[in-house]
């Protein structure tokens, strides 16, 4: 491996995304959202533009528990939603735009293997490449490391409660990116302590 690789700046980015199921084979993903975790105004992080966008469905399967968490419908994004190639364009140009020349983006998400199989599938099937490559980091896992917590204490609940973060998930891509960049912000911070 290079050592241009390994000395190259990164630049994380928080992404949540809603699926209509448990994995893109066979379900679509609804909407993504992201937001830079360290924006350039420290006073007032969420007010930093971040991105959002609803995809029309490409796939027929739709698990009733994870519709109702967004408050989507198939028919609702068939009407309203982004093609899912032009929605996959527009994430790439946002990224590209918030990402310094010479650093590398590096996608950051709560239980980030999830979304992470949606965003590179969708990325690969509609842009033939991924503006993250081939890694995510895992604040769950993160944390773990941080902290020596057991699985079952990796919840949202419980990491944001240790850093004094008052979290609600509302299913909203852009929010909950912008929570989970809280609390990496939040996890970092005690890891950078101990150093």
């Amino acid at each position: 491996m290079s050592t241009e690789r390994l000395e190259k700046p990164v630049t994380y980015i928080s992404v949540d995304i809603e699926a209509a199921g448990p994995s893109p084979s066979g379900y679509a993903m609804l909407s993504v959202g992201a937001c830079v975790v360290d924006p350039v105004s420290t006073d007032a992080p969420d007010a930093e533009p971040g991105f959002y966008i609803e995809l029309q469905p490409d796939r027929e399967g739709a698990v009733d528990s994870a519709m109702s968490v967004g408050g989507f419908t198939l028919d609702g994004l068939r009407a309203s939603g982004t093609a899912p190639a032009v929605a996959m364009r527009q994430f790439a140009d946002w990224i590209e735009a918030v990402t310094p020349a010479g650093h590398r983006p590096v996608m950051v998400g709560f239980n980030a293997v999830f979304d992470w199989m949606f965003v590179a599938d969708y990325f690969h099937r509609y842009l033939g490449r991924n503006p993250f490559g081939h890694s995510a980091l895992d604040i769950k896992a993160l944390y773990l490391g941080v902290t020596g917590s057991s699985w079952p204490g990796t919840s949202m609940n419980f990491v944001a409660e240790r850093y004094g973060l008052s979290i609600t998930l509302t299913h909203n891509a852009l929010d909950d990116a912008r929570d989970q960049a809280a609390l990496f912000r939040a996890v970092r911070a005690e890891r950078d302590a101990r150093v």
